[in-house]
């Protein structure tokens, strides 16, 4: 069970939790073999003891990659909590992810082709249909509307409040 813990983290990377949820997953599939019981907890907190696991860093990568596909800070909240970061464990990605909320605004604009980045205005129905994009990734309202409401080819003054 070890090396097949190792493995894992060596491969991928991942929470506490998620390790946790892949070794139980490998023993019901193929059973236990071993003398003693399976314990994947105290495994799972020696691996975190010693270094191999960091709920705390796996929280900063994985909201920095989402905020890089111009997610907002609900969609990485919510990501985190499906991975079973603990809140303790996500204060620094939480603060990143507030602050590079802006940034992650205009990239989602911009990849999906909403407000500045359209080619033209859009109708009522267009315009409902790119608050619910912009909602769903994660975004606050105030800030989905500006860029949303913003014609071609100009972006939205940043609200440094």
């Amino acid at each position: 069970m070890r090396e097949m813990a190792l493995r894992y983290v060596g491969r991928f990377a991942t929470s506490r939790a998620k390790l946790l949820d892949y070794l139980r997953r490998k023993i019901g599939e193929g059973g236990w073999g071993g003398a003693q019981p399976a314990d994947p907890q105290a495994l799972v907190d020696r691996l975190a003891a010693l270094g191999y696991v960091d709920d705390s860093g796996y929280a900063v990568m994985k909201s920095a990659a989402l905020a890089r596909r111009g997610y907002g800070a609900r969609r990485v909240d919510e990501s985190l909590r499906a991975a079973g970061i603990a809140q303790a464990d996500r204060t620094e990605a939480d603060a990143r992810t507030e602050a590079e909320g802006w940034d992650a605004a205009e990239r989602f604009a911009r990849r999906k082709r909403i407000g500045p980045f359209a080619a033209e205005r859009p109708d009522p129905k267009l315009r409902e249909k790119w608050m619910a994009t912009f909602l769903r990734a994660g975004h606050r309202h105030a800030l989905a509307r500006r860029w949303v409401d913003a014609p071609p080819g100009e972006p939205p003054e940043r609200d440094e409040g």
